[in-house]
């Protein structure tokens, strides 16, 4: 399995109210897809706007990652203004260094 990253910038416009809206529905998704979306939570600006969100999830593939984004009850609002996919190598986790063998594989591919 591989580790990504999804940062999601949301569009400002109309954004409250679709948050709203649609704010049930998108916790449900994340918890009926728990096993895959490890951890997921908004973004906001330092005036405590939102801006977005980020995800963490498990996957063998980048068009399984793509997939859930899709399904997700925020995807068709037009909340989401960009979506970035990203390969994530954990290197420190829960205040140590992932073995360093693991950390060298994941630096030298």
């Amino acid at each position: 399995m591989t580790l990504f990253a999804v940062l999601f910038e949301d569009d400002g416009h109309n954004a409250a109210a679709i948050r709203k809206a649609y704010l049930q529905r998108h916790f449900a998704f994340l918890e009926a897809n728990a096993e895959t979306i490890n951890s997921a939570g908004p973004l906001s600006r330092e005036d405590d706007a939102f801006a977005g969100g980020l995800w963490l999830v498990e996957a063998e593939a980048v068009d399984d990652v793509d997939r859930l984004v899709k399904e997700d009850p925020f995807w068709p609002t037009g909340l989401r203004k960009s979506v970035q996919i990203l390969k994530w190598n954990r290197v420190f986790t829960e205040g140590a260094l992932v073995q360093r063998g693991d950390i060298i594989g994941t630096l030298n591919p």
